[in-house]
Order: structure tokens, then sequence, then C-alpha cells
């Protein structure tokens, strides 16, 4: 197996075969990549496989292709698409910082206390944006177990599992809260920095929204498992049923007449029927109401003729055009008029000599207009007046 030999030809590989990694990241949840489609996506440079796959960047199952799986990891997480909850990461982080608060206290040189101390930052950091992403994993991955898994004991499984990832998860945030409050208090005390403190203030918000969200995932898993419960139960009854049905001895082995007795739901009554009377008014005018009765009247072999009306003239009053003008003020000119001025916005507006003749709101309203539409060439003063109880910013041209 090759490895790559620096960062430069790691990324160099990764933005040529872009196009082929692209198209197996968005099949990888599928069963198999053929080697063939790959073929096609590298224009049928069989050596641009074989570099991937010699550098551990893919991998080949017979006629298959599979991205391996420290990259696949490495772009989930990236991209915020992982759907595994690893607490175990968040322990190790936890063990990490407590593994080089110790090396921080023991170390006398001033150079490597201080590469102790960021590594300790570094865990930090890790453990709030892994436990976050676990518990939006979590909440996802309760969801879709619930709406997309079709087995109704395998559903109840895994969110018996995920219940528990969610104790764990709740765990490490109490461990963390410990750590940084009140077990390491020497360490916090004796090396507290502000990049340091930003560190931990900025972890104590993540754990409390990670705390949160749990309880509401909690919630949502008891409800969830409640309703696979009831669900179960009546498929139960329901399976039960059919088998004294196809025994012939669902009457005699079953109270089900009982139950029909004592049960009124609307469910079993006949559907009553009402007669509906159609307005005259209503026969004569719709056209669909016309095409039925004519059908009526086909089936009933009538002699009757049926002659459509004609319609009347139209009068020359509708075919006379009429002209309507309606006057529309110009906010941009108002706007340039403004600028040269040297009063205040409001005042400008209600003494403006308009076209049409404007009420006091209508006035509001423009003035409204013009500072949102024109902000950018008007000095806000952040003074106020008022007129007529409606209260105002003084607006000067810039």
């Amino acid at each position: 197996m090759n490895t790559f030999s620096n960062i430069k030809e790691l990324l160099k590989t990764l933005i040529r075969e872009h196009k082929l990694l692209t198209e197996m990241f968005e099949k990888r949840k599928t069963l198999s990549y053929k080697y063939d489609f790959a073929l096609e996506m590298v224009d049928y440079d069989e050596e641009r496989i074989r570099y991937l796959i010699s550098h551990s960047v893919i991998r080949e199952n017979g006629n298959f292709l599979e991205i391996d799986d420290q990259f696949l990891q490495f772009f989930e997480q990236t991209l915020e698409v992982n759907e595994e909850i690893n607490t175990a990461s968040i322990n190790s982080n936890i063990q990490n910082v407590k593994e080089n608060i110790i090396y921080y206290l023991k170390e006398n040189n001033e150079t490597r206390k201080y590469d102790y101390l960021r590594k300790v930052k570094n865990a930090l950091r890790k453990i709030g944006n892994v436990t976050l992403r676990n518990v939006i994993d979590l909440n996802r991955n309760t969801e879709n177990t619930f709406k997309n898994e079709p087995n109704y004991k395998v559903k109840k499984a895994k969110l018996e599992n995920l219940d528990q990832k969610r104790i764990d998860i709740n765990s490490l945030i109490q461990q963390t809260y410990y750590l940084v409050s009140e077990e390491e208090q020497t360490f916090f005390k004796s090396a507290l920095d502000e990049e340091l403190n930003r560190v931990i203030t900025q972890l104590k918000l993540q754990l409390n929204e990670c705390r949160h969200n749990l309880i509401n995932i909690q919630r949502q898993i008891i409800e969830y498992l409640n309703q696979i419960k009831y669900h179960s139960g009546v498929i139960e009854k329901l399976r039960q049923i059919k088998y004294l049905k196809d025994q012939f001895t669902l009457r005699t082995d079953s109270d089900i007449d009982l139950v029909f007795t004592k049960n009124n739901d609307v469910l079993f009554e006949p559907n009553p029927a009402y007669p509906l009377k159609l307005s005259l008014e209503y026969l004569q005018t719709d056209s669909v109401a016309f095409d039925s009765i004519k059908k009526i009247v086909k089936k009933m072999q009538t002699t009757v003729k049926i002659k459509t009306p004609l319609a009347g003239t139209i009068s020359n009053l509708y075919l006379q055009s009429n002209i309507e003008e309606e006057i529309q003020i110009n906010l941009e000119e108002i706007r340039n008029s403004f600028v040269a001025s040297g009063n205040n916005l409001f005042d400008f507006v209600i003494a403006y000599d308009y076209e049409k003749e404007l009420l006091f709101d209508e006035k509001v309203t423009v003035y409204c207009q013009l500072i949102s539409q024109y902000e950018s060439s008007f000095n806000l003063t952040g003074q106020y007046s008022s007129q007529k109880e409606i209260e105002y910013a003084l607006v000067y041209p810039k």
C-alpha cells in the first residue's frame, strides 16, 4: 500500500478525481458501485483508478468499488452528513484533556507547558463540536427510525439503542461539566488565559444546548415507543381475529357480537340520503345542469325539441371605449427635490405640492416609502418628533 508523500499530492489527487469521488459519495448508501461506471468517470483511464486503489482512497471488491472508510468518514464529518453516533470520541477527548492537564502541571519548561495547554484547548473544542454533532445525529436517526423502519420489532430495538446512546451522551456531558468546573480547578486557575476562558465558555454553551435537546429527544423516544407498543397490540389482535375467522369460530370463541351491540359508531350506520331540490334559476343558467337535463331527457325518449334561446343584441354602451387616468406619485422626483432642500423629510413630504390631493395618512405612507427605498441618500439622526399623534424620525439629506 502506498501513501501520499505530502498534502500537496493528496489535494492534487482529490481535485483530479473529484468527479469520480463525488459520484461514489452520492451513491455510498447503495450496495455497490460498478468498476465499469468508474472507468467512464475517469475517461477510461484505468491507471487513475489503480492509483486511487494503491493509495487507499478507494477499495476494490471484485467488479465493484467503494470509498475507503477513512476518506468516507472524513467526507461525512466535514459535510455534516454522518449518521453514526460515536460517543467513544467524546470519552477519548475527555481522557486526552485529563492526560495533558497532568503533563502541564508536572512540566517546568514553558514552551512544552504551552504545547500541553494548546492540546487541552483543542480537545475541549472537539468535545463541544462532537457532542453537538452527535446530538443532531441522534435526533435525526430517531425520527428516521420511527418513520422509515417497516419492522416493528427492529424499530423498537433501534429506538431502545438510541435511547441508550442518549443516556451515554448525557453522562459524558456531566463528566465534562464536572471536569471543567470542579475536578481540575488547580489547572484551570493556574493556566487560565483569555483564549482558554473563551473555549470553556463556548463549551458550556454547547453542552447546555445539547442537554436541552436531549430532554426533547427523550420525550420523543418515549412517545415513539408508546406508539409502537399500541400499534403492535392492535396488529396482534387483528391476527387473532383473522385466525378465528379463518377457523369459522369467531362468534363462538370471542365476544364480537357483544362488542358490535354496544358500539354505536357512525361507521356502522347506513349512509343517509338527503334529497336536494335545485332552484329553477340554477337549472336555467348552469351549463352542467343543462347537460344533465339533456341526458335525462334522452333517456326518457321524449319527442320534445329543445330550442336554445338566442341572446339579445349587445347595447352600444358596452361597445364604447372608456379611458381612465390615474396619477402616479413619482418618488424619485420627490427624493431629488428633498435632497436639494434643507428641511427634514417629514415636513417636506407634508408640504410638497403633489399632482393630486393626498390625505395626511397617504403623505405618511409616502414618507415611509422614501426612507425604505432611498435610505442610503438620507441621514437618520436618531431624533424624533410628532404630529397628529404620529411619531416620526427626523431625516435630513446627506
